[in-house]
């Protein structure tokens, strides 16, 4: 990216989730393309050191993007700071846990959902809501994933959540059409970043990360940056044309036909992972 490249000057810009990883990212690419961003998230501190990173103007809020009140007041804070809201990148996720299905509290799983669908429906209305107080049109990007896209016998609330967020931008983007709004979605692949911190020593966690992804038809992990040029290319007038969409930033992981010998049909042993996963035994195995 070039100097000259600032599609966002004197745009305004909330990002949420904004402390770490793709968020992080989002909000420093942002930023460089002229953007006065609102970094928004539970760790205000977080936010913060990004913020003092990153050229512009910002406004910093701590918000539990969960919380209906939390939702209205960023908003509110964002348009007393800057007058207007013009773009929204509502990225704010948690991960879960690897408990299997028959051992899964409700509890775990309203968590997820109270996050990862909840959280990103408050931003999608109440971007709606500011669009339509201040008679503008403009641009909603959620973080998806991988996982909006495939099953997978773990992480059952995460992969519900990212499904949930799918029906998401795809009712926004109907909705939002005729006025001028467009949502879309990035869902990224294997991008290490700190939402895996908590599972990095589990198989399928965050340390086993590159390893699974030289399996990818681009054969590595991807960047939050990486990322980032796709959820700006999205909120920009670049997308002007694109609305309703997962855009998959994933290095090709979810076009695999896996059972094709170039997709890796019977390069592994199943009965490790079987093992592991229905007799309890807790080892994913190194062939995963």
């Amino acid at each position: 990216m070039t100097n000259e490249s600032r599609r966002f000057t004197d745009r305004v810009v909330v990002v949420t989730g904004a402390g770490s990883g793709l968020g992080a990212a989002s909000a420093r690419r942002l930023a460089v393309e002229g953007a006065h961003v609102v970094l928004v998230d539970i760790d205000e501190a977080a936010a913060e050191a990004v913020a003092a990173d990153i050229p512009g103007p910002t406004l910093v809020v701590g918000a539990d993007i969960a919380e209906e009140a939390a939702v209205e007041e960023y908003l509110r804070r964002a348009v007393e700071r800057f007058g207007r809201i013009d773009h929204h990148h509502l990225n704010a996720g948690i991960f879960g846990s690897f408990i299997p299905l028959p051992d899964l509290p409700l509890s775990e799983f309203e968590r997820v959902m109270a996050v990862n669908v909840h959280g990103q429906f408050l931003g999608m209305r109440g971007a709606f809501r500011q669009f339509s107080a201040q008679s503008s049109a403009g641009s909603i990007v959620l973080t998806a994933s991988i996982a909006s896209l495939t099953g997978a016998a773990d992480l059952l609330p995460y992969h519900v959540s990212k499904h949930a967020v799918t029906g998401l931008v795809h009712a926004g983007g109907v909705y939002g059409g005729p006025l001028g709004i467009r949502v879309n979605a990035v869902a990224p692949g294997i991008v290490p970043t700190e939402l895996f911190a908590e599972a990095s020593s589990m198989r399928g966690g965050k340390d086993d990360m590159a390893h699974r992804a030289s399996t990818t038809p681009l054969r590595r992990a991807g960047t939050p940056e990486e990322v980032a040029a796709v959820v700006s290319f999205l909120l920009s007038n670049d997308a002007a044309y694109v609305t309703g969409q997962l855009v998959s930033v994933d290095g090709g992981a979810t076009v695999v036909n896996t059972v094709r010998p170039s997709g890796g049909a019977g390069a592994w042993d199943p009965r490790p992972v079987d093992d592991a996963l229905y007799h309890g035994s807790g080892n994913w195995g190194d062939e995963l």
